[in-house]
């Protein structure tokens, strides 16, 4: 990126900060279709935003100043971008056609990926069909999938979202989190004989992860089961062999991970095993071909008329041109609700660094706050932030414009709600409309003139809206790529790593350490407050 680039994009801002959106609209009749694009069956009307075209241009060119095409193309071409951990960054190619050819170390990284996939698509049509049975011959109504991270949060919100297209025959629960409440809980209401779990661990020495499988081993053998038998039941997605047979999986129910395919870039490998039981094989491929499809958008589209990159410049111009800290995804779909912290962690996870490739400190923000709910549940609650405090938050709000219900005046509803939103959040509403209105209500001067400051909306807040042909498989694979690819544009442009994640290992490792303080393993050093909670913590359950 070019210090000269940075600079036009400033002035730019410098002659549009105190531009209101209304003004903009007012002058130009074609705004609305002036900026929009389509592509790979979304489309996305970017219009209300706090941009020009003089504007806009400098956003691209100072992608372009970044090396953009070039960084993209590296990646695509599984070269080592992954700096600091030495790696190719390739969750690209897990979406890859069988005939496609991409290189690590000299081998075809797509004929083991295609070679894995076909191995999904054999278990899953066992399971579905009966024909893989636990060990007292019954057929798999469950299945608990175990991760954390990237290997749960992915799987879990893509199941969640394509609801409509779960498989009859068999449940999928989702277990992350080590509070023994949760892996509880979910055994409470299961049958060990017809379940199944899968368990995903890169190392397989996940602490929370391996924690809650081998409670549901417990669980397994006190329900009947016994050592043997866990080769029937247990699968697992991981690289370590090894600890995975020492635990009593079969090598045969051992799905592989690779290095250049980070966590919570890894739903498209056999972390996605879950989702493929859940939906069936044939509807996880629509996932994987929706996700191809907005990779050779993103390839192949001029960067002016590019999604990811028009998403991920204006999300630069609002972090560190206007300061705007947080960014906010509001999907009008209930399927879709999860769909938040999902990108919650792809985007904060990814880019919130403070060391740029060169080994310098950086000076400006990366990476926004990543929040949001629901449609029209938050505008009974955080959109009032949105419209009339001090703090500006850029919106993405999420449509699909065909729902998988026939209640057509309840999706109406859902759309007239969401367009009326982005709608308040541009104009807003001057205190002289809002005293005209109550004046002509009958309301006296002096209280109207009092209560017009109050109900004062100032708008110009940014939104984009997005709208979906309808939530199936492969668009919301096109959804996730989306913002994926958004993200490394923004990584890009900030010059940042954004496939390490350092900040989350040293959790892991202070973890365990207070573990065995907890535990009386060892007597750890630490700080004086964590050693306070610690004696506290174990004083009490004494």
């Amino acid at each position: 990126m070019s210090d000269q680039a940075w600079q036009n994009v400033e002035q730019e801002y410098i002659r549009m900060k105190n531009t209101h959106m209304r003004d903009l609209f007012a002058a130009d009749a074609d705004r609305a279709s002036r900026f929009t694009t389509k592509a790979c069956g979304f489309t996305l009307d970017y219009s209300k935003n706090r941009i020009d075209e003089a504007s806009l241009k400098s956003l691209i060119e100072l992608a372009e100043s970044a090396d953009l095409t070039e960084k993209r193309d590296a990646m695509f071409a599984g070269e080592i971008i992954n700096t600091t951990e030495q790696r190719a960054v390739l969750h690209t190619a897990l979406r890859r056609k069988a005939d496609d050819n991409v290189l690590v170390d000299g081998e075809n990284v797509v004929t083991e990926v295609h070679q894995t996939l076909a191995k999904i698509k054999n278990f899953v049509q066992q399971v579905h069909s009966g024909v893989r049975q636990g060990y007292t011959g019954k057929a798999f109504t469950d299945v608990v999938a175990i991760g954390i991270g990237g290997s749960f949060l992915g799987p879990k919100i893509v199941t969640e979202a394509l609801k409509p297209y779960r498989a009859s025959t068999i449940r999928v629960h989702f277990v992350a989190n080590v509070d023994g409440h949760h892996i509880t809980d979910v055994l409470a209401k299961l049958n060990a004989e017809t379940t199944l779990v899968v368990m995903s661990s890169k190392s397989f020495t996940t602490q929370e992860t391996l924690k809650n499988t081998e409670t549901t081993r417990d669980w397994f053998l006190q329900s009947g089961g016994s050592f043997n038998d866990i080769a029937k039941h247990f699968m697992c997605v991981s690289s370590n062999i090894e600890k995975a047979t020492e635990f009593g999986i079969s090598e045969d129910n051992i799905f592989p991970m690779w290095d250049w395919v980070g966590g919570r870039y890894s739903l498209w490998s056999a972390i996605g095993l879950p989702i493929a039981l859940a939906i069936g094989f044939d509807n996880f491929e629509q996932v994987l071909s929706g996700a191809r499809e907005m990779d050779e958008h993103f390839q192949s589209a001029p960067l002016s008329q590019n999604l990811p990159v028009l998403m991920g410049v204006l999300g630069v111009w609002y972090s560190n041109f206007f300061g705007c800290q947080s960014h906010v995804l509001l999907p009008y779909s209930h399927y879709l609700r999860g769909f938040p912290a999902y990108v919650q962690q792809l985007d904060m996870e990814s880019n919130g660094k403070g060391t740029d490739h060169n080994d310098g400190a950086i000076s400006h923000t990366t990476g926004p706050i990543i929040w949001g709910g629901e449609g029209t549940n938050g505008q009974h609650a955080f959109h009032q932030l949105m419209h009339q405090g001090n703090t500006i938050i850029p919106a993405d709000f999420i449509l699909p414009v065909k729902p998988a219900h026939d209640e057509t005046e309840h999706h109406q509803m859902l759309a007239s709600n969401c367009f009326a939103q982005t709608q308040a959040l541009m104009q807003g509403e001057t205190v002289e409309e809002i005293k005209s209105n109550l004046l002509a209500k009958g309301i006296d001067e002096a209280q109207a003139d009092k209560l017009a400051r109050h109900k004062f909306m100032p708008g110009n807040r940014p939104s984009n809206t997005l709208l979906m042909t309808e939530l199936n498989p492969s668009q919301l694979g096109s959804l996730i790529a989306l913002y994926e690819h958004k993200v490394f544009v923004q990584g890009v442009i900030w010059n940042i790593n954004s496939f390490d994640q350092w900040g989350v290992e040293l959790g892991k490792v202070l973890g365990n350490r207070v573990l065995d303080a907890l535990q009386d393993k060892a007597q750890p050093q630490l700080d004086a407050s964590t050693q306070q909670l610690v004696d506290i913590f174990k004083s009490s359950i004494n």
